[in-house]
């Protein structure tokens, strides 16, 4: 790989009249860490949509793990990238126990559908959901997680398969303050991982950026703002255009946070 995992340029996304992303210029090297954000409708979870490679932009073009979408086998390259997100969870079964629907995600599939599962991929599974906290819930069904359960089986089911790149969206929405805390604490670990895949994570909030990531790009209304490393992009202006109002930015050790001036 020449050292490029995600690279977009001139990426437009149009849906009817409305355009969701548009001119976006993009790269991500290997071993960095990114946390897109911006506000609801910014274009955030399309962007990292077609990274994931389950969408195609209607213009530009978009290369994954050196491999260019609509010129190679997108089922092929989508086991090289892990992603959890909504778009993901919404499509669980209830009924799928948390073990098969982790082991799963090696066959690409969600969920067990008969197959016969490995003995080494019981350990894979049992060391990720144990990394992420839940291994106590492993024979539990999905059906019956709580929210914060739910997002940290999902991110051990992501990195299954041993991916490459790993693109997670708002992995901490919908937790309450302990949750939130422990997840940042668990994602900054994985960062701090030199060999964890590179990462992407998609937030609206400055205060969920783990330590240890280190570029950020900023979205308002499907462009980008700002893009680059976090010292250089996280700053008042920047964000203060990003979210349209004024606002106040401070960096407490490893943690950002914003506020209303």
């Amino acid at each position: 790989m020449n050292g490029h995992v995600l690279r977009m340029n001139g990426v437009s996304v149009r849906r009817d009249d409305a355009e969701l992303v548009r001119g976006v210029e993009w790269t991500v090297e290997e071993d960095e860490r990114w946390v897109v954000i911006g506000p609801n409708g910014a274009g955030k979870t399309t962007l990292l949509s077609i990274a994931a490679t389950q969408l195609f932009p209607t213009e530009g073009e978009v290369v994954v793990l050196d491999e260019r979408l609509g010129a190679t086998d997108v089922f092929e390259l989508r086991p090289l990238v892990g992603f959890a997100g909504a778009a993901v969870a919404n499509r669980v079964p209830d009924s799928t126990t948390v073990l098969d629907l982790v082991i799963s995600a090696a066959y690409g599939y969600l969920g067990r559908f008969g197959e016969q599962y490995a003995t080494p991929d019981y350990g894979r599974a049992r060391v990720l959901l144990n990394q992420w906290g839940v291994l106590h819930l492993e024979d539990r069904t999905y059906g019956t997680l709580s929210e914060g359960e739910r997002k940290r089986v999902l991110i051990a089911r992501s990195l299954m398969a041993d991916p490459e790149l790993l693109l997670l969206d708002e992995p901490a929405a919908g937790l309450d303050l302990g949750g939130r805390e422990d997840l940042v604490r668990r994602l900054a670990a994985l960062a701090d991982d030199i060999e964890a895949p590179t990462l992407v994570i998609v937030s609206h909030h400055v205060e969920e950026i783990p330590p240890g990531f280190t570029h950020g790009l900023l979205m308002r209304e499907g462009r980008i703002v700002a893009s680059g490393p976090l010292e250089d992009v996280m700053n008042a202006e920047n964000l203060s255009e990003t979210y349209g109002l004024p606002l106040k930015v401070e960096r407490i050790g490893e943690r950002w946070t914003a506020r209303a001036v």
